[in-house]
């Protein structure tokens, strides 16, 4: 049996260097947690020059629901590696409660559905007459729900979530047995802060912890720098990955865009010139105010 191909033990969800523009897709706490509705979209190319190397993209929305302190929202995205594709579709619900005028705490759900493909042709086997797969596309669905929470002002946040908390197992056979691989659970631990220089310069540092055992535990620090809330620049460190550079644009307040460069320096870097990422957003203002609104997330 090839289980190795298949082997779901370790990392399994889509890593992305822009996690502070979109911290949604990460925990469904801050879905609806900004007052208006956004559309973001990403693409990363990772680990260029390398053969089978994971490009991924993915499609979100979220907004609030102002007068019930509730938020909503839903992603799609598509991670492919090689021979092997992740198709994910979630869907997300929110609940923001005041904890001081200032302090929200908030609280998410998410459930969807993972669709897990292995096109079997582009894959070789030491025994040909292996069971595990054949040259056509084998597919399978598999369930998926996860769970956050956020504690948040306008000057700092402390997040913690867990997606695919259920661990289904995954087998393309139809028969579940000892072999079949699980959905690794994963915890994300997150925080960020505020700093206003004066009032055209802002300087957001970010960290951000991802667990999910067996695979070792990884850091992600962060620094932006925004200007006049349209121009920024940062600077980051992904422990035994990569230092990003990072560089955005926001067009009045409703068109943003963001680009990303990792430089390896794990041992793939003599291998690869690199990992590169794109993302896209608009914000549609509500139409609706409370009388007292939202309390923003740290990161804008």
């Amino acid at each position: 049996m090839l289980a190795s191909l298949c082997e779901l033990s370790a990392q399994q969800l889509p890593q992305f260097t822009n996690y502070m523009l979109n911290d949604y897709v990460l925990n469904p706490a801050l879905t609806g947690a900004k007052e208006d509705f956004e559309v973001k979209a990403d693409y990363r190319q990772q680990w260029v020059g390398i053969t089978d190397a994971p490009v991924t993209y993915y499609l979100s929305a979220n907004g609030p629901i102002l007068s019930k302190n509730m938020g909503l929202g839903g992603y799609v995205y598509n991670d492919v590696t090689g021979p092997t594709k992740r198709l994910g579709l979630s869907f997300s619900y929110a609940y923001h409660a005041k904890l001081t005028e200032k302090v929200k705490l908030s609280l998410g759900l998410s459930g969807g559905l993972l669709q897990y493909s292995i096109d079997g042709s582009q894959i070789l086997t030491h025994d040909q007459s292996d069971p595990a797969l054949t040259n056509l596309i084998q597919t399978t669905l598999v369930p998926d729900f996860g769970f956050g929470a956020i504690i948040r002002s306008d000057k700092y946040y402390i997040g913690f979530s867990v997606p695919q908390m259920y661990q289904n197992k995954v087998n393309f056979t139809g028969v579940t047995t000892a072999a079949s691989s699980l959905l690794t659970r994963h915890y994300y631990v997150s925080a960020g802060y505020n700093y206003n220089v004066n009032e055209n310069v802002k300087i957001e540092p970010s960290f951000m912890l991802n667990m999910s055992p067996p695979a070792p535990a990884q850091m992600s620090f962060n620094l932006r720098v925004t200007y006049k809330k349209q121009y920024w620049a940062g600077l980051g460190y992904r422990s035994g990955d990569a230092i990003p550079f990072m560089v955005g644009y926001t067009w009045s307040d409703f068109l943003m865009f963001a680009y990303a460069y990792d430089a390896v320096i794990s041992g793939l870097h003599t291998y690869t010139s690199g990992s590169h990422e794109l993302m896209v957003g608009i914000k549609f203002k509500s139409r609706a105010k409370t009388e007292t609104p939202a309390v923003p997330t740290a990161i804008q």
